[in-house]
């Protein structure tokens, strides 16, 4: 897109080198953008522009600070999520915010219905935001002042999909649709044979009762039944070569 729109495109391993900074130094900017970016920001490098360095993160902040907010959000259960524009310094995602947003999270979402409402909600805010600076009219908020500590997300590693039926029927539903496609997918076994789950629903009104968490209660050509700690939830999208009877166990 750069190339199309004859716009100089940098890269660089080091950003907060002396050679990055002189290459950058000649096009006389008013203000850096970051976007999803995978390297620190160090002081002179933020500070370089007249303007500052900005971000955009699609967490509340200063709650949801880190790295997989929107998969941390729905395991939460939250009800909402938030994207903000702020000011960048030394500390992750702790700057003053410029701009804030919140979003809806509705029972029907799961991680690729608000990675498209991330997508399309960081452009437009970060938009926002820039006409905001550019007119001089943006305000500053310190993340302090909605909380005196907000709090951090840790980025999620292989191993972390592996799904736990001792959950709740409904912590068992968000987990799943929090890291469903284009996510890596919940992960159970069977006799030590991988399954991928996509999507389980919470089933309305079902009892509460003792059971084993895990067990396989019904079988179905297109859905299967599964205890968790409290009640059962069903399981409509999987993956794996296994035939699921009833009265099997997953771990």
């Amino acid at each position: 897109m750069a190339s199309e729109n004859k716009i100089d495109f940098l890269t660089h391993p080091e950003i907060n080198s002396e050679a990055f900074l002189d290459s950058v130094s000649s096009f006389g900017c008013d203000l850096f953008i970051s976007m999803s970016f995978n390297q620190i920001f160090r002081k002179r490098l933020l500070e370089y522009p007249p303007e500052k360095t900005i971000n955009c993160h699609a967490g509340k902040l200063p709650f949801y600070r880190g790295r997989n907010i929107l998969n941390w959000a729905l395991i939460n259960d939250e009800s909402e999520f938030g994207i903000t524009v702020h000011y960048m310094d030394e500390g992750i995602d702790t700057g003053d915010i410029i701009h804030q947003k919140l979003y809806p999270i509705f029972d029907e979402d799961d991680y690729f219905s608000l990675l498209e409402r991330a997508y399309s909600g960081c452009a437009e805010l970060l938009y926002q935001a820039v006409k905001l600076l550019q007119s001089g009219t943006a305000k500053r908020t310190p993340q302090q002042l909605i909380h005196p500590e907000g709090f951090y997300c840790s980025d999620r590693k292989e191993g972390d999909e592996i799904l736990d039926w001792n959950q709740s029927s409904r912590e068992v539903f968000n987990f799943v649709r929090a890291i469903c496609l284009p996510g890596p997918q919940a992960r159970t076994f069977l006799n030590k044979n991988e399954i991928l789950i996509n999507h389980v629903e919470c089933i309305p009104n079902a009892p509460i009762y003792k059971g084993i968490p895990g067990a396989v209660l019904k079988v179905e050509k297109d859905f299967f039944i599964v205890k968790t700690i409290d009640s059962y939830v069903r399981v409509l999208e999987w993956s794996g070569d296994l035939k699921i009877k009833v009265g099997a166990r997953l771990q």
